[in-house]
């Protein structure tokens, strides 16, 4: 069976206040009717593109309301995001919570880090942007690492070698890992 890799950051799943935000222009971040019709984005742009053996990296901010009520809500609703997850670590993360298993005994995350380093790929998986003098391949100093991240929602990513997957900048789904790539490659034979 064919495995696929996919990134996405900054769900905020089930997270109210997130549809109140503005961005520095004041348009809405997110522009739904309700958390519920966001939530339901959400899921159907993941589950349109990840099939259950694939590798989901979610770079951080998966959501944000730690009451029981809103746990028991997004580890039901978890098990409807198909792949295998792995998270690397945002702002708004529980990290404890997170990497523990849900009431029924399941791995919430398989995997979670604070960056992921792909050199095959020429790719760093990161919540926020890192300082491009850290992007440098260890084995290559003439090439940088893409710095693949989130965070920023619908905020311009900084000029280099840069991709935001934040949910609000790909349509609410994960990009493939080879569409990075080939980002990565673009990027290094432009420099």
């Amino acid at each position: 069976m064919s495995r696929d890799i996919w990134v996405i950051s900054d769900t905020h799943y089930n997270q109210p206040d997130i549809l109140t935000f503005y961005d520095f222009k004041g348009r809405r971040v997110r522009d739904f009717a309700d958390v519920e019709e966001m939530n339901e984005r959400i899921i159907e742009g993941w589950n349109s593109v990840v099939k259950p053996g694939d590798i989901v990296y979610h770079l951080g901010d998966v959501f944000y309301d730690r009451t029981p009520e809103h746990r028991v809500r997004f580890e039901k609703d978890w098990r409807r995001f198909n792949g295998r997850k792995r998270l690397i670590v945002g702002n708004h993360d529980d990290i404890r919570y997170l990497s523990g298993k849900d009431s029924e005994g399941r791995w919430l995350f398989e995997k979670v880090m604070f960056w992921r380093k792909y050199p095959e790929f020429g790719l760093i998986l990161t919540h926020d942007p890192r300082h491009e003098t850290s992007l440098y391949s260890s084995t290559d100093f003439s090439k940088q690492l893409l710095n693949v991240f989130g965070h920023i929602h619908t905020n311009p990513a900084p000029p280099g070698p840069y991709y935001c997957v934040c949910v609000e900048q790909v349509n609410y789904t994960p990009v493939h890992i080879e569409t990075l790539a080939v980002e990565a490659k673009q990027w290094n034979d432009r420099n």
